[in-house]
């Protein structure tokens, strides 16, 4: 009965380095409430808004949170492929015959606006998803590839922020199920130079924006009721 009373979403800047489920343990701790769930993995490498469930009724909305749009910042290096997609992988130096093509106008008219819209995207090797009762990642840690089936996914703007070879940075605003290091891939294999995720910052879920997230340093034992959103 107690911890229905302390029901609630806590928006939290999850910090590199940690996974979603670092954050619900520690949250765990810290609240006494074992009934603590995230809408929506950040991989350690992400940072940015997380919405953790606190407690039974909260956690049973998960789901619909799950399904909100999301808005991202993802930074990306062309002439790089990777077995992950992003910076954690092996590291694979593409030999880039002419370098004057890559340019910021080519990639904004030419590239990004194939990418807008609902399309079909390849869910990476390195990911959460089953097949066969198996999560992919753990197949691919076993040296193993499978088919993957491509899934419909949904991008409504792609900003492309900054440009200076061979870095870029671009603002994703796109639907649940998207792979923003399968974007990045699949953006860099049509360029015809491949492209590595190097930083990835979630920074809206539906209406909870990131400068509403706390720190996950500024919750303690005493406080942490004071973060607490009602349902």
């Amino acid at each position: 009965m107690i911890e229905e009373q302390q029901s609630g979403f806590i928006l939290i800047d999850k910090p590199k380095g940690w996974t979603s489920f670092d954050v619900v343990a520690k949250l765990r701790g810290i609240t006494n409430i074992k009934k603590i769930g995230h809408a929506g993995t950040l991989d350690p490498i992400a940072t940015g808004l997380l919405i953790v469930a606190v407690g039974r009724s909260a956690t049973k909305q998960i789901d619909s949170y799950m399904k909100m749009d999301k808005v991202y910042i993802a930074k990306a290096k062309l002439g790089e492929t990777s077995d992950t997609y992003d910076a954690e992988g092996e590291i694979i130096v593409q030999d880039i015959a002419n370098k004057n093509t890559l340019s910021s106008a080519y990639l904004r008219e030419n590239i990004i606006p194939n990418f807008v819209g609902e399309i079909m995207q390849v869910p990476p090797m390195y990911s959460a998803k089953k097949v066969g009762g198996k999560r992919l990642y753990e197949l691919a840690r076993q040296g193993k590839r499978v088919d993957r089936e491509p899934i419909a996914i949904n991008i409504s703007e792609i900003d492309l922020l900054s440009f200076e070879y061979p870095w870029f940075e671009m603002e994703i605003a796109c639907g649940s199920g998207t792979y923003i290091r399968s974007l990045v891939h699949d953006i860099g294999q049509e360029f015809g130079v491949g492209a590595v995720m190097y930083g990835l910052r979630r920074i809206k879920i539906g209406d909870f924006n990131i400068e509403k997230a706390a720190q996950i340093e500024q919750l303690n034992k005493e406080n942490w009721q004071e973060f607490l959103l009602s349902i």
